[in-house]
């Protein structure tokens, strides 16, 4: 087969189906005589359709994932080459080229039984496939792709089949005679169980997803029905204590999981115990909905009952639910070794996706000893920190309902405490509020006592945090909490509580039950499976459940504006009543409240009374207006400061005008339409080298009279040079 040097040389390859493998194209060689790789051209917007095509190959049924990937912007180059990408993503399959067991090392493929009574044969996956190709999206035409094969077999670096029907050789006893099962499969069986799915349920989940690769026959539900036993069997015996010391049975869990640790140092004179893990679906999830959105931070949870206490990181996935995406194990929050787990993470990330940033970080605690990961996310992320106060109204709503036993006092009393954190606006004296409060609940002695011991110290600091610091909204807030709780009914089961200073348990229960849970849930939602797992999902914020809520069952006291009426949807004989509507600190008298949560009602009437009048703004939106008053208020003799504010100023309020355009449109045409032309300098649209406007790129034929041309046109400019 001849070496083709130019891309110029590869026609464009479109193939009717639907989706199509390689198989369907004809490969050339391209590149030269001492390094040349398979390589064919085809549109860019069926790179999916190939993809979807090759993971098909009955012989290698497999999965794709982007191993590499790079971008770049257009107009960057001044004169190019006719294979430089606009993007730039090698693919590789999910079978290799890892093949890591229980020591570390790589395990060959055996012919001989392994003894499994004790641990279970290896899975199909991680086998050392060297099969992978590269996806250019080019410079010059980016309408087109250029697929560049290194390796379209599917075998180990001594050149063997290494997974599929094909593999003679699998690993573990009858594994060549196991159906495939791909990652998908295995991790939802896996979910089911540690969810506690009756077996018979699992199991039928379980064959459908197999059927679509090995088809319907008695065999192959033999075996599945053999495997999801066995997996049962397994999960049900495994345990989190791998030593009875709890130091070496972590460190026996970091060496047998490292792909899923992001960074880890074990305790010593110097350092302190620091253990960060995110497993591949988490770091997924968060390129996936991190990018150019917000990151919130759930710290210090477990802080008097576990050995280490436990800080989550969060996303806000596609229905603004909160999504586990990263777990820091850890003691220190010393500036040091924050800095050393949010760069290992941020580090981690752009491997995989080297332009991913944030917009935002919400933090939830202020105090002292947290600063660092606030100060780290500024420096590290580089993006605007945000505030949560869904910790500070949980902790003194789950207070007064304990320590008070009269409901109108304890209205009176979040009431009044609220007011003391709207206060940060109006430049109230704190200390006066607080003493008025003290001298009119002086008979609640257990709430005052806990009071001025836990929070009059430190609540100057707080509001200070709220002060300068933009707030989140309700619906984030509402979304972190109800991670919160169900993280702690998840970890604080009764059974377990002899294991709580262990950290191999905590580490357990982490990726294991709640692991699988959010799996789970995002599985069920996104494949529309499971149908009461999603509806559980759906409905598992407060805010979700609001918007469930007709306006037509809510009535508010228009005339002092004191409290509102909730007709409740299951009893219609049942009426809610929400004190202080308006506010973040609202009171209703549901049993969900009365735990201390952020409730549905409360959300609802919150939603109806931003628009009318008489109620004062939420929170978030004090802020933000406050945030914005900020920027105007410039010295006038200080120009530049104030131009720039201005243009800040400006600036976002464009955008937010562009976003209210866009959500509220029902043509995405009419917006399209509006938009302004984009042009560029007349040298940008003439120069040889450089497209002719943002659309129009250099044509890419062959013809000699334009070839001349642009050999005419070049003399002309040496010419004009020299004169």
């Amino acid at each position: 087969m001849a070496i083709v040097e130019s891309i110029n040389d590869l026609p464009v390859q479109d193939p009717p189906e639907e989706d199509f493998s390689s198989a369907d194209l004809t490969w050339t060689k391209f590149g030269t005589t001492e390094n040349h790789d398979d390589a064919a051209l085809i549109p860019y917007d069926r790179v999916d359709e190939f993809i979807i095509g090759e993971s098909s190959n009955l012989e290698c049924p497999t999965r794709f994932h982007i191993e590499r990937g790079r971008r770049r912007k257009m107009g960057i180059f001044t004169e190019y080459k006719d294979d430089e990408y606009l993007e730039y993503k090698l693919y590789w399959c999910s079978f290799g080229p890892e093949n890591y067991g229980e020591g570390g090392g790589i395990l060959p493929s055996r012919k001989y039984r392994l003894n499994t009574r004790n641990r279970a044969a290896r899975p199909q996956s991680m086998r050392g496939c060297t099969c992978n190709f590269v996806v250019k999206r080019l410079y010059a035409r980016p309408s087109l792709a250029l697929i560049i094969y290194h390796e379209r077999r599917h075998v180990n670096k001594s050149g063997f089949v290494c997974h599929g029907p094909l593999d003679r050789d699998a690993i573990g006893p009858g594994a060549n005679k196991i159906p495939y099962i791909c990652n998908e499969i295995q991790q939802q069986t896996m979910s089911m169980i540690y969810l506690g799915i009756p077996e018979e349920n699992v199991l039928e989940k379980h064959i459908e997803g197999i059927q679509r690769y090995c088809g319907s026959n008695a065999k192959v539900n033999s075996l599945a029905s053999q495997y999801v036993h066995k997996l049962g069997m397994i999960i049900k015996r495994s345990t989190h204590e791998l030593d009875l010391d709890d130091q070496a049975s972590i460190r026996m869990w970091v060496e047998r999981n490292k792909k899923s640790i992001f960074i880890y140092q074990d305790t010593s004179e110097k350092d302190p115990f620091l253990l960060g893990i995110q497993t591949e679906w988490q770091l997924q999830q968060m390129i996936r909905f991190g990018h150019r959105s917000l990151i919130a931070a759930d710290s210090t949870f477990g802080i008097k009952r576990l050995k280490y206490p436990l800080c989550t990181l969060l996303v806000f996935d596609s229905r603004q639910h909160a999504l586990p995406v990263a777990w820091v194990i850890t003691r220190s929050f010393a500036k040091p070794d924050v800095s050393k787990w949010m760069k290992a993470l941020l580090d981690r990330a752009r491997s995989v996706e080297p332009g991913w940033k944030i917009n935002g970080f919400l933090i939830d605690d202020a105090a002292a000893e947290i600063d660092p990961i606030r100060q780290d996310a500024l420096d590290i992320f580089c993006c605007p920190v945000l505030f949560s106060l869904w910790r500070v109204r949980r902790s003194w709503l789950r207070n007064i309902v304990k320590k008070c036993n009269n409901i109108e006092v304890q209205r009176e009393i979040f009431k009044r405490l609220g007011n003391i954190a709207y206060s940060i606006w109006d430049g109230s004296d704190t200390l006066v509020a607080l003493e008025e409060l003290t001298q009119d609940f002086v008979d609640q002695t257990a709430f005052m006592e806990y009071f001025k011991q836990s929070w009059v110290p430190k609540i100057e600091m707080w509001l200070s945090t709220m002060r300068s610091l933009p707030l989140a909204s309700q619906e984030a807030s509402g979304a972190i909490e109800a991670y919160h709780v169900k993280m702690k009914v998840k970890l604080f089961d009764d059974s377990h509580l002899g294991a709580l200073q262990r950290v191999d348990w905590l580490v357990h229960k982490l990726t294991t039950e709640l692991h699988s849970s959010y799996w789970l849930d995002r599985y069920a939602d996104e494949c529309d499976a499971f149908q009461n797992v999603k509806e559980e999902y759906i409905a598992s914020t407060s805010w979700h459940r609001a918007l469930q809520i007709p306006d037509s069952v809510v009535s508010l006291d228009d005339k002092d504006h004191l409290f509102a009426k909730v007709l409740s949807q299951k009893d219609s004989s049942t009426m809610h009543l929400v004190w202080n509507p308006g506010s973040e600190f609202s009171f209703c008298d549901c049993a969900w409240s009365m735990q201390g949560n952020l409730c549905k009602h409360v959300i609802k009437v919150n939603m109806i009374c931003e628009s009318r009048q008489g109620y004062q703004p939420s929170m978030s939106s004090q802020s933000f207006k406050d945030v914005l008053m900020n920027l105007l208020k410039k010295p006038m003799d200080d120009s530049i400061a104030l131009d720039r504010s201005m243009a800040w100023t400006m600036q976002m309020l464009d955008q937010i005008r562009n976003l209210v355009e866009v959500s509220s449109a029902n043509d995405i045409c009419t917006v399209v339409n509006n938009l302004p032309l984009q042009w560029v300098s007349k040298k940008g649209r003439t120069s040889f080298g450089k497209p002719l406007t943002n659309l129009t790129l250099p044509s890419a034929s062959n013809d000699p009279r334009s070839t001349a041309a642009r050999k005419k046109n070049r003399k002309r400019k040496r010419l004009s040079r020299l004169g």
